[in-house]
């Protein structure tokens, strides 16, 4: 059943304007701090291919690749510790609380990527501090994706939360862009031997310096009112038992309809930048160009898809996204392959990024819908996280291993049938738009 709005008063009307500013200026707040966490975790797949021979110097590119991409994916294995730990201490303690800390990691991740030594220098200390980087990082991103979809969710209104908590992934995305646009210019700067040499460091530091700044806007942001109303009642404390007991349904339903869906986002975004170079041929810069590009679009598409949420409902752009992509992963990959025109190029990444943005805009309000204040957070972060680590920090790893056996396009296969596993949880759970648990106009 739908929802009816209460009746107006002339006391809420007066009181509109301004809660309707506080909460514009808080999800606002909200998603400028994200993105700048989501530029600091994607600086590292962007400049992968300078920064790779400095810590990996043996073997080919392919070889270097997949170890730069390992420890890639060694950075999702942290990321359900830190939604197990964050989410419990933003249940607790607050979103903002679970905010402020998941930043100050990845500042600290930065830091040391930025100063590290490459191989020749220290040796195998080396790799070993950049994967101790990347744990600090992932920790940062595990709590981080379950305090923000959880903020963002629960200060937008009834009417407008798909709409609002999209900006979810704009940020996301928008960090990733950001990234790319810092490595185009740094191309466009620094001769290619000045950037492969130390040049690749630049964006290391712009991401720690940035964090500093997002630790003190975070620190000023309004708690939300979810929270503040589930301290006042007798619900069992956030953890991971109390998940597992109470809500079990929920939290596989969070694992399986983000399985498709995140190693698809990870396919046609982040490993495509290299697919461009190590498969189709175009150069580092030409495949940088595409990727940016086709983010930029991509990015302003979210919004919209999550307005259309809120017409029609979640579950139809999830059903939409499970029908296309296992459709049409393989017909994209597969013509990728041979694709030498970039114009051609960007158009078939762009058909692939329009299809995810049924799962990608809904993603967050979809699973913040699905559990009660007091645990939403947890309920959010830690599923979703191993999800990730299982599918998406894997993509990239599993990309190049199939390649490397010889056998690419069993990778396309893999992403078309996780999809379809998607799918058949679309088809069957609830629209969450109807039944929100999210009890806060």
């Amino acid at each position: 059943m739908t929802l009816a709005p209460n009746p107006p008063t002339a006391g809420a009307d007066a009181a509109a304007g301004p809660r309707t500013d506080g909460r514009l200026k808080s999800i606002i707040g909200g998603s400028t701090g994200n993105m700048v966490e989501w530029f600091d975790w994607y600086v590292y797949s962007a400049f992968t291919l300078y920064f790779a021979p400095h810590f990996f110097p043996q073997g080919d590119r392919t070889a270097q690749l997949l170890s730069a991409a390992a420890v890639f994916a060694v950075g999702f294995v942290m990321r359900p510790v830190g939604a197990w730990i964050m989410g419990i201490y933003a249940d607790r303690h607050g979103r903002k609380a679970g905010l402020t800390l998941s930043v100050t990691l990845m500042c600290l991740g930065s830091l040391i990527i930025a100063c590290t030594p490459g191989y020749e220098t220290i040796g195998v200390a080396a790799p070993t501090l950049l994967v101790l980087a990347r744990l600090m990082q992932g920790l940062s991103v595990g709590g981080e994706y379950g305090a923000s979809a959880t903020y963002l969710s629960e200060m937008a209104g009834k009417d407008r939360r798909g709409f609002f908590s999209s900006f979810q992934y704009v940020t996301l995305i928008s960090g990733q862009l950001l990234a790319i646009t810092v490595l185009l210019l740094l191309q466009a700067t620094l001769p290619g031997a000045a950037l492969e040499a130390w040049g690749w460091r630049i964006p290391f530091v712009i991401g720690a310096l940035l964090a500093i700044v997002v630790f003190r806007l975070r620190r000023g942001l309004a708690e939300t009112e979810s929270f503040k109303n589930a301290q006042g009642t007798h619900a069992p404390k956030s953890g991971f038992l109390a998940l597992l007991r109470h809500h079990p349904r929920e939290t596989a339903l969070v694992m399986l309809l983000t399985a498709g869906g995140t190693l698809a986002f990870y396919a046609y975004s982040i490993y495509m930048q290299k697919f461009l170079v190590n498969t189709s041929g175009f150069s580092k810069e030409v495949a940088t160009q595409i990727n940016a590009v086709t983010l930029f679009v991509f990015m302003c598409l979210q919004p919209v898809a999550g307005a259309l949420s809120d017409r029609i409902g979640r579950k139809p752009l999830m059903i939409g996204f499970g029908i296309a992509g296992l459709l049409f992963t393989y017909p994209i990959f597969s013509t990728l392959e041979k694709t030498r025109d970039p114009i051609v190029a960007g158009l078939l990444v762009m058909a692939a990024l329009v299809i995810v943005t049924g799962y990608t805009s809904i993603n967050a309000v979809v699973k913040a819908e699905l559990f009660p204040a007091h645990i939403r957070a947890l309920g959010v972060a830690l599923p979703y996280a191993l999800a990730n680590t299982l599918f998406g920090g894997t993509a990239e790893y599993v990309a190049l291993r199939f390649k490397d056996a010889g056998w690419e396009r069993g990778f396309y296969w893999y992403v078309t049938a996780m999809i379809a596993v998607s799918l058949i949880v679309y088809l069957r759970m609830r629209d969450t738009r109807r039944d929100s648990l999210i009890q806060e106009e």
